[in-house]
């Protein structure tokens, strides 16, 4: 029985909240007295091995690392987006939070342009200290995979790009 696999070994992917990695395996396990197969993902930022079983992946939001013009298109949206400073911290927090569950490249991009632009102006609290700091993990992790360069590199060419 042949299956037909969304990714395949070397597949570079964006695992939402978790950010980028490489697909290194896809294996068959018995978990709990289930056996079923898994993509075997290595997250790049903590060199952490996931487990993530082939049916769920949907489910997720996993998704391919997008192409360098999607990059391009995106970071120019996050140069020259406006942010909207009339919501509360609570708003704010419930909207970024809806986009960070997206797992797209563009709505966790502004998240970080958003909260960047505010903590440059006053202090943000712990929650949205916290959304930013995994937003732009995410963000630099797919940023360094698609242009070929380091976390340190895709983190100075983000701060460049978002303080103009």
């Amino acid at each position: 029985m042949e299956v037909d696999y969304l990714f395949q070994i070397g597949d570079k992917i964006i695992y939402p909240m978790h950010g980028a990695g490489v697909i290194e395996g896809i294996e068959e396990k018995e978990i709990q007295g289930q056996t079923q197969k898994y993509y075997v993902i290595k997250i790049l930022m903590n060199n952490m091995q996931v487990l993530i079983p082939i049916k769920n992946v949907t489910n997720l939001r996993i998704r391919s690392v997008e192409n360098k013009i999607s990059m391009e298109n995106v970071l120019d949206i996050v140069h020259q987006g406006e942010s909207d400073r009339s919501l509360s911290w609570k708003q704010r927090y419930q909207i970024n939070s809806d986009k960070m569950r997206t797992g797209k490249l563009q709505e966790g991009a502004e998240v970080v342009r958003d909260l960047t632009r505010i903590q440059n102006e006053k202090t943000l609290n712990s929650s949205e200290k916290q959304m930013l700091q995994n937003a732009k993990k995410i963000l630099v992790g797919e940023l360094g995979l698609i242009r070929g360069i380091t976390e340190v590199q895709a983190t100075d060419l983000l701060k460049t790009i978002i303080n103009g």
